[in-house]
Parts: structure tokens; sequence; C-alpha cells
């Protein structure tokens, strides 16, 4: 391991989130009691989510979690519609509106928020930022307990967001135990286990300067967050999609040793999935695979390089199989954005014109 892999403020961060996870658990059970009473007051008609940037791929997650769980439509908002094009009739009646937003002062998040709460919507913030404007403006709070994230590529604020969600649909009814969730931070441990193996792969990628990444329905999120991380640090154009839409078409952009990254979980997904690196390996592909072992003919593909995680995350109940591999899957992609911008001599704590915080109007 170089030592500016070792140093880096990202490395450091993705290491925390085995904690952050466990400690915002903790302390947003008390919150999950508070919502669950209201929401069980004014059910709601609707959910709409308002996030952007990482925030936003985990909104895409919400809106697959909490539709699954509970069969409550789920929208995703565009915030441009109430910032540029000043919509003031929007029908808010009946809904639920959630705000996800890692600093809280995104101003078109707040925005959308402060719409909704003007015209009697339930409004709930998740933040990492107790003293943040969303955190005072949200009528309920789930606080991301990640503590003050110095890298300006999101990571550990992302997972804990995905917790907060699994929250939120406990507390819209899903079918989600508690003592489901309190497995996810040895999950993620697990996922960490991998850090060398995903070191000595990423010099594979030295010279990447293009790659698609694919998943499919819970995991969709985490194709778009592993591609918006190897934009943001390493400046590989990674595209990213549903296995589904990649079969109609893109993947005619895909020939010999050209990369493409692949969450590959059990469950209903595995079938396209499946599909997909066949598919890639007729066209001579380079295939990253990234599953678990639950999903012993994922990690056998051939031809294909990737991590497996040591540990089954196959789940038993109502809900699918894959439930809670989001947070333990992203883990190694996050490793690899790491240790592929050392390899290419880049600092991934410091993306060029990026910022932490970023105001939209």
């Amino acid at each position: 391991m170089s030592a500016a892999f070792a140093s880096s403020v990202m490395l450091a961060e993705i290491r925390q989130q085995p904690d952050i996870l466990d400690r915002t658990l903790r302390q947003d059970l008390a919150e999950v009691v508070k919502i669950r009473k209201a929401l069980v007051r004014r059910p709601p008609r609707y959910i709409m989510l308002a996030a952007r940037g990482t925030s936003d791929n985990a909104a895409t997650f919400g809106r697959y979690l909490l539709e699954i769980g509970t069969g409550i439509p789920v929208t995703l908002a565009a915030p441009s519609v109430f910032t540029l094009y000043g919509v003031s009739k929007f029908d808010f009646r009946d809904a639920l509106v959630v705000g996800i937003s890692q600093s809280g002062e995104s101003t078109d998040i707040n925005v959308v928020l402060e719409a909704a709460k003007a015209q009697g919507a339930m409004t709930v913030g998740i933040t990492n930022e107790p003293d943040s404007v969303l955190a005072r403006m949200a009528e309920h709070v789930f606080l991301v307990g990640a503590g003050k994230e110095k890298s300006v590529a999101a990571t550990k604020t992302y997972s804990a967001q995905l917790l907060a969600l699994y929250l939120l649909a406990h507390a819209l009814g899903a079918p989600i135990r508690i003592d489901d969730l309190r497995r996810l931070p040895a999950y993620a441990e697990r996922a960490l286990k991998l850090e060398a193996q995903v070191t000595e792969l990423a010099q594979r990628y030295r010279f990447m300067e293009n790659a698609v990444v694919v998943g499919r329905g819970l995991n969709y999120a985490n194709a778009f967050e592993f591609a918006l991380k190897m934009m943001e640090t390493c400046y590989v154009v990674a595209e990213r999609f549903s296995s589904a839409d990649f079969l109609h078409g893109p993947i005619a952009i895909v020939g010999a040793h050209f990369p493409a990254f692949v969450f590959a979980p059990p469950g209903v997904t595995w079938p396209s999935i499946k599909e997909l690196l066949a598919r890639l390996s007729t066209a001579g592909a380079e295939m990253f695979v990234i599953t678990d072992k639950s999903n012993a003919e994922a990690g056998k593909v051939k031809g294909a390089r990737g991590v497996t995680i040591p540990v089954s995350l196959a789940h038993k109940g109502p809900l699918p199989v894959e439930v809670y591999t989001p947070i333990p899957y992203i883990v190694p992609a996050q490793l690899f954005a790491a240790a592929l911008a050392i390899e290419k001599r880049l600092d991934p704590d410091k993306p060029r014109g990026l910022s932490k915080v970023t105001r939209n109007l």
C-alpha cells in the first residue's frame, strides 16, 4: 500500500463506516418511534424524496425500498420545478416529503421542503448536521451520526443515509426488523476486509478512462454512486445503467477490454445480471463483479474479476433476499475508487473543481 493511499482522508472515512452505522442506528431509534406515531395519525398518500448528488443516489435507493416495503408511491423531486420554474400550486395534500442532504444547506432541497411544509405536508430531514437549515426546518429529523466528513467525496454519509432510509421504511410499516438493521455494521466490517484485495485489483485499471457501472433494483443506486465516485476522484467517464436498460441498446458500446463494473446480489435481479455478464463475456469486456457468499454463481463468472464479501447476505423474510446488500456492497466500490485515484497519481481528498457544500437555485 502506498503512503498516499494509507494517509487518504477518504480511505479513513470509508473505514469508519461500521462505527457510524452503529451510532446512527442507536441515536435515531427514538426518532423512529415518534415518526411512526405521527405517520399512523397522518398516513401519506405518496412520498417525495428531494436530494442532489450522492444524497440523490441514496434517494434512488429509498424509492425502491419504500415502494417495495410499503406499497406507497414514491417520487424523486425535481428541485428546479420549484427554484427555476416557480411552480406555486404543487399539490402536497397527504404527502410525506423527505429532504436528504449531508450538509443540510442545499438551498434547492430546502426550498422543496419549505414549499411542502407551507401546504401542510409532513416533512422529514435526513442530514449529518444538527444545526443546519434542513434540520431546523423539517418536522422530523434523522441525524446521520457520521461526524465531520472532511473528504469532498462523500462515503460514510452515503451509507448512513441508506440506514436512515431503512429506519424510515420501518416507521412506515415495512417489514424491516431493527434486529436485522443491527447486523449492517458487521456486514460493512466484513466488506472492509477486502481492502487489500481491492487495492491490488485497482492497479490493473490505472489507465482506465471510460467505464460502465451496472446494478438493478435495490442496487441500482449503488451503480450511480460507484460511477459518481470514479468520476469525482479518478476522472473516469463512468456511465451507469440498470441491467435491463443496458441490454436494450447501450451494451453496443462494449468491446474487447472495455471495463464493466457489475453489482451481482442474489435474488430476483440475478437472472438479468447473469444474462448481462454472459453478453459481456462474449464481447470480451473487462468485468469486475461485486457479490457476496450467498451468490456463489456470481463469484465464478468466467473471465470476471472482482470481490466476494465473505459473508452470506441473503435475507429470509417477506422482503427480497438482497434487501440488506446495498450498504456492504458499496464499501468495496468506495475502496476501489480511492485506490484507483492513488494509482492515477490523483488526490481523492481534493477533486478538482469541487467543494464540500454545493448550494443550487
